[in-house]
């Protein structure tokens, strides 16, 4: 399978639609409660050459993830340059803006675009990538867990017992509404729709399966020759070390933004693996570019570490939203300019490998 299939556009829509929808909830949940007002005073004195340096960062990792791509295609035998993974690679954020985690395959389709890389051989790299990408994102944890349980402590008992108000809210009115309809037993009445659901998914799936063996298999093949990419590297630690700047250059982004704000300026190097893990698990909500998610995480999690400091939650919900609205923007821009940038970029690329087809 070498080019994607089109999308049907109700479905796309459908999808931006749901993805705006869930992050127009997450930003609803984070600034309930919070006077607006008071939020934005945050940004009048907010040191924004911290901003700045922390963007350098996030512009290196991109980078170091376009150089990182060129080591898993070359063992397939494709040798592309880094300036094509670079910009491939910020188109398809660019796509994330739109539909969560489009941009994965948009970033293959593009690939094959100027490179002629097989999209199934390439998307199976992107995966792999996804896999390393977790085993740093618990590496991470595991700082967090060694140097922050305190806070990692206030942030689960805090998001717990919101969850348990929540949801003795929500219990009750089903309950009511349920029992209208002479519906008695809530939990073996919700376990019936589960299993059912459960039957239908696997049912749905089988039909397609079989229905789309052939190009399922094909491209599964091509997956898992991307996968198994990593086996058959040349410079094995040339890739642990791109791995690794990738991430210290995403610590940098995160942290550096907290030396913006004078509520913020104070964190320790072992708070910063606490934010940029809350700020992952924020960004990983299927919001169109983590709007929203990213936010109510910042917002609990600076607000957990206010707890663990003797301080109270509520300044430091203040002060996360404020750096949530200043770190998300900053990505935002990052994401929006270098991905627009990279469609003329990928059009000239594009037209120069067709002309060099034709001779």
């Amino acid at each position: 399978m070498n080019e994607a299939k089109k999308n049907n556009p109700l479905k796309t829509v459908m999808t931006i639609v749901l993805s705006l929808g869930i992050a127009a909830f997450f930003m609803w949940f984070a600034l309930r409660g919070m006077d607006f007002k008071t939020i934005s005073g945050y940004f009048a004195k907010a040191n924004y050459f911290w901003v700045v340096a922390a963007t350098v960062f996030g512009l290196l990792a991109y980078w170091f993830r376009a150089v990182r791509w060129n080591l898993l295609l070359e063992p397939m035998g494709y040798k592309i340059s880094n300036a094509n993974a670079f910009w491939t690679i910020s188109f398809g954020y660019l796509m994330n803006l739109t539909i969560p985690r489009s941009g994965e395959l948009a970033r293959s389709t593009a690939l094959y675009g100027v490179e002629k890389v097989p999209v199934d051989k390439s998307f199976g790299t992107i995966i792999l990538e996804r896999v390393i990408d977790l085993v740093c994102m618990v590496g991470f944890l595991g700082l967090t867990l060694l140097f922050k349980y305190d806070a990692i402590l206030s942030f689960y008992s805090y998001v717990t017992q919101e969850q348990k108000k929540e949801v003795s809210t929500e219990q009750g009115f089903l309950e009511q509404l349920l029992a209208g309809w002479g519906i008695a037993d809530v939990s073996a009445f919700f376990n019936t729709i589960k299993i059912a659901l459960v039957i239908l998914a696997i049912v749905g799936l089988g039909y397609i399966f079989v229905k789309k063996k052939s190009s399922f298999v094909s491209f599964a093949n091509g997956i898992l020759h991307g996968i198994t990419s990593i086996f058959k590297l040349k410079q094995k630690g040339k890739f642990i070390l791109l791995s690794l700047a990738i991430w210290i250059c995403y610590y940098f982004a995160a942290y550096l933004v907290c030396f913006s704000l004078p509520e913020t300026s104070e964190f320790s190097i072992a708070d910063g693996f606490f934010i940029i893990v809350v700020g992952t698990l924020g960004m990983m909500v299927p919001a169109s570019g983590g709007i929203g998610a990213f936010h109510a995480a910042l917002k609990l999690g600076i607000g957990a570490l206010f707890l663990s400091m003797g301080k109270t939650f509520e300044e430091g919900a203040e002060a996360g939203l404020a750096y949530a609205f200043i770190s998300h923007t900053m990505q935002f821009v990052i994401m929006l300019v270098v991905g627009v940038i990279s469609v003329p970029f990928l059009t000239k690329a594009r037209n120069k490998m067709l002309s060099s087809e034709k001779i």
